[in-house]
């Protein structure tokens, strides 16, 4: 537990303020392992609240209650400032449409796996989907005739287990063509059936001797990572700051505040 190891283990029964003010001292100094930058007021706010919880609920637990008291909780709360910055909602960055635009237009689509990756990343501006949803779906989701995906909670990992219907925007035509081009293309030429994956993960074998992409696998993926790494690729391909597939949804409202300027308008977009 980190907190333990900033007391070099010592007993809980033996617990001191002094403890609990230089766990917060080591907080402040503390540098994220991955970034090598310091811990952020939210992951300090976050263990702290943690810390605060455990001692509250062990000031109740035999053999602790004449050692521990509730209000000894307290001295694990941020100050008032650290709270303040803690709490503070953040502008998430997203990529202008242009930005958008010049990505895709650098994705290769020379092998089956490239051509998957340029149809998720269309179907992303056509639809603002959720990454996990992604994932999930099939085949038969999707209806091209009236230009929607429905979107089954039964079988696609939607947020609170909701079913729904999305109907493809009208960003670019581009968008729209692509993934449609690829939807014909595993059933025509691939020949998938309405309950294999909309966008399949790649069947590896040995090809020439070598461990290769030998096809598509008929199974959807179990997460979204792929879904993300394949975002991520096509921005840093194109020489630009990465995004995740989530911020695609405020591209799309950007766009949407320009193009339907009244109130009603956005509502029917929306």
């Amino acid at each position: 537990m980190h907190y333990e190891a900033s007391t070099n283990f010592a007993p809980f029964k033996k617990f001191r303020i002094e403890q609990a003010i230089r766990y917060r001292d080591k907080l402040d100094v503390e540098v994220n392992r991955r970034t090598k930058k310091p811990l952020s007021k939210a992951t300090i706010s976050a263990r702290l609240a943690n810390i605060k919880g455990f001692f509250f609920w062990l000031a109740d637990q035999p053999r602790y209650k004449s050692r521990i008291r509730h209000s000894d909780a307290d001295y694990f709360n941020m100050d008032a400032k650290g709270q303040r910055v803690a709490r503070a909602v953040r502008e998430r960055p997203y990529p202008s449409l242009e930005m958008v635009c010049h990505a895709f237009s650098k994705m290769p689509q020379n092998t089956d796996i490239e051509r998957r990756d340029a149809a998720l990343f269309s179907f992303l501006m056509i639809t603002g989907a959720r990454d996990g949803a992604i994932a999930s779906l099939r085949l038969k989701h999707i209806n091209l005739v009236d230009g929607c995906v429905y979107q089954d909670a039964r079988e696609v990992r939607t947020k609170n287990a909701k079913t729904f219907t999305t109907y493809f925007m009208p960003i670019d035509q581009t968008f729209t063509d692509c993934f449609c081009t690829w939807v014909q293309y595993l059933r025509s030429e691939k020949l998938f059936g309405p309950d294999d994956p909309l966008f399949p993960p790649p069947e590896m074998g040995v090809r020439d001797g070598q461990f290769a992409v030998i096809g598509l696998k008929r199974k959807t993926y179990q997460n979204s990572n792929a879904i993300r790494k394949a975002i991520k690729s096509a921005f840093e391909n194109a020489g630009l700051p990465t995004f995740a597939p989530h911020s695609f949804r405020k591209t799309l409202t950007k766009w949407a505040d320009q193009h339907y300027p009244t109130r009603e308008a956005f509502k029917a977009f929306s």
